[in-house]
């Protein structure tokens, strides 16, 4: 392994088109010259276009997992995906913060995949609340947003609620906006503009988006700057093809 490279962690599910899941993470990990590691929350059997079965990981495996990397080598952002529930979740916070409390954490709370089938629900707030403090940026889009945080766009709950994390509003789902994103920090409201390229629909977006932030968080970019240049990727892949799949080395 290269001396000269940061590491960066997935821990998500394995999708065997690669659009998604860990292999998309890996593959954008690549890209931007971080070193990728890999923990597998689940097993998939799915397609671009239609979503079949999934078969949960152990949590204590993949606690085991998580012991292991952060024994064995730095690790300096994680991005996380989809898990099962809340308390599996928190294990895995926790977990890493207990071994390595400067780490970045990303969190892509996939909830749904785009064919509607749903990994996981948000049963207790107080829970939410919890877990969002250990977690430097989540990326939901307006859908996922309003279930996290009931009223956040509709009422605009965000005048009078305090952040516990910051949030990258992913624009893809913007009634009004499309395709601009906005970056809620703790003080500040960002608006990160889509530019002038003619993007397509993507199979697994949102995690290429997450880990282009956790690699950019990787090589000590701020979360300004690694939400602003993973928008730039992510148009980038989202105009590599006119497929559900994308290419992740664009000219």
């Amino acid at each position: 392994m290269s001396k000269n490279r940061p590491v960066a962690l997935t821990i998500a599910g394995f999708d065997p088109t690669g659009g998604a899941g860990v292999l998309a993470d890996i593959k954008t990990f690549e890209q931007h010259q971080v070193t990728g590691f890999a923990i597998m929350t689940a097993n998939t059997i799915q397609t671009e276009n239609e979503f079949h079965a999934i078969q949960w990981t152990d949590l204590s495996f993949v606690i085991r997992s998580i012991e292991t990397f952060f024994q064995n080598y730095t690790i300096n952002a994680v991005k996380i995906g989809i898990v099962p529930s809340l308390h599996y979740l928190n294990r895995i916070l926790s977990t890493i913060k207990l071994l390595s409390p400067a780490t970045k954490i990303v969190w892509d709370p996939v909830l749904k995949s785009t064919t509607k089938f749903e990994f996981m629900r948000i049963k207790d707030q107080l829970d939410l609340d919890k877990i969002l403090s250990k977690i430097d940026l989540i990326t939901p889009n307006y859908n996922e947003i309003e279930i996290l945080f009931p009223g956040f766009i509709s009422n605009e709950l965000w005048h009078q609620n305090e952040i516990l994390s910051a949030i990258l509003l992913k624009g893809g789902h913007n009634p009004s906006e499309i395709g601009t994103d906005r970056l809620f920090l703790k003080n500040e409201i960002i608006d990160l503009l889509p530019s002038d390229k003619k993007c397509f629909e993507k199979h697994g977006s949102g995690c290429v988006l997450s880990s282009a932030i956790a690699a950019n968080l990787a090589i000590n970019q701020s979360q300004t700057e690694a939400c602003k240049n993973a928008k730039t990727y992510i148009e980038k892949y989202l105009s590599s093809t006119s497929t559900l799949i994308g290419y992740h080395y664009v000219q």
